[in-house]
């Protein structure tokens, strides 16, 4: 595999090679669905499953290949693979699950930017943004806000939003853009570096698609218009894909996130609320919950309008789900060592038993 192709890396090439997958072709998945993958080598594309094994030692859905994984596989003939393991993934994705306990799902995978697109013309909310904003630094990926259909208000409307989104989000990069005007791609194309990943996050219908599509100069991406009885958008995306832009950048095209489940157990929202968390550092209580304590810094602050109540509330929400999450994953790990223990009982069980 050449370096270089669709991000293939030094470091990659290595743990091929020091892991004895030479004889296996390499690939990239470039498309997900239901347990059924897109795969693109330097040589062709591939239609590709995973072996039995890979399914049967999966302990959770995260051992499965997710789009931007890299894959070791066995072609099998001109149009279909096996894929027999997975390539350590520089960076994860994930939100928590819907209605799974305990249980987080990939967005995507070996992401370098995180483009959060947010429609300018209707559901536009920070809050949002900040949730995006949380997923990106827990996978340590670097997020860039896109401000998108910015030709359906007015001058003054956008420089008001504008203002408002930069007080929040301080030294965040945002690209206000226009797929019908244009107005915009021209600063959006200065962040696309060739060998890069970009993964596009935002709710349906906010012009995801349309970006790619005026990016790529082709329509690859299905795209709609906003249902006019609900004005929120239609699914027109329904499953993550990957394409490839002249330049050599990549890009991922993901499906629009009603729910956006904070699957955080590293220092995502800490990065997210920095100027919460340095002040919480002078709160006369080390373990201050920031809610109704005497001589808390952080309500001080809310208080003087130093820190915005809207983003305050927005952090105590965020920290709230992200401690059932925790507690979640650890009940379910305890339940499935519970479960581990009872089956090898029954085993040594049988053995002794002769069953």
């Amino acid at each position: 595999m050449e370096s270089g192709f669709l991000g293939y890396s030094e470091d990659l090439e290595k743990f091929r090679t020091e892991n004895d997958l030479t004889g296996f072709e390499v690939g990239r998945v470039t498309q997900e669905h239901k347990e059924r993958y897109v795969v693109r080598t330097d040589k062709n594309e591939y239609e590709a499953e995973i072996t039995g094994n890979m399914r049967f030692s999966a302990e959770s859905r995260s051992d499965f290949p997710a789009v931007g994984d890299w894959v070791a596989l066995t072609v099998c003939d001109s149009d279909f693979a096996i894929i027999h393991k997975i390539f350590p993934r520089k960076s994860i994705l994930e939100r928590q699950a819907i209605a799974k306990f305990g249980e987080s799902q990939i967005i995507a995978t070996n992401i370098d930017f995180a483009f959060i697109t947010v429609a300018v013309d209707r559901d536009f909310n920070i809050n949002r943004i900040e949730r995006y904003l949380t997923l990106c630094y827990s996978a340590k990926v670097e997020p860039i806000v896109l401000l998108s259909k910015t030709d359906l208000i007015s001058e003054p409307e956008l420089e008001k939003l504008l203002s408002e989104t930069r007080n929040r989000l301080k030294d965040i990069k945002i690209v206000p853009l226009s797929s019908e005007t244009k107005s915009g791609y021209e600063n959006l194309e200065s962040y696309l570096l060739k060998g890069k990943t970009y993964c596009f996050l935002g709710s349906s219908g906010v012009g995801k698609s349309t970006v790619i599509n005026n990016l790529t100069g082709k329509e690859i991406m299905k795209t709609s218009n906003i249902s006019t009885n609900t004005n929120k958008g239609r699914h027109t995306t329904s499953h993550r894909e990957l394409v490839v832009l002249e330049n050599g950048s990549i890009l991922i095209d993901n499906p629009g996130m009603r729910e956006i489940g904070i699957a955080d157990t590293t220092d995502g929202l800490e990065i997210t609320f920095d100027s919460i968390i340095k002040l919480s550092q002078d709160c006369k209580f080390t373990d201050c919950t920031h809610t109704v304590e005497k001589g808390c810094a952080v309500l001080e602050a809310v208080e003087n309008n130093i820190i915005d109540k809207d983003t305050y509330k927005n952090y105590m929400k965020m920290e709230r789900e992200k401690i059932h999450f925790q507690s979640s994953v650890y009940e379910k790990r305890k339940k499935d060592k519970q479960f581990g223990k009872m089956v090898n009982e029954v085993m040594k069980y049988k053995k002794q038993n002769k069953f």
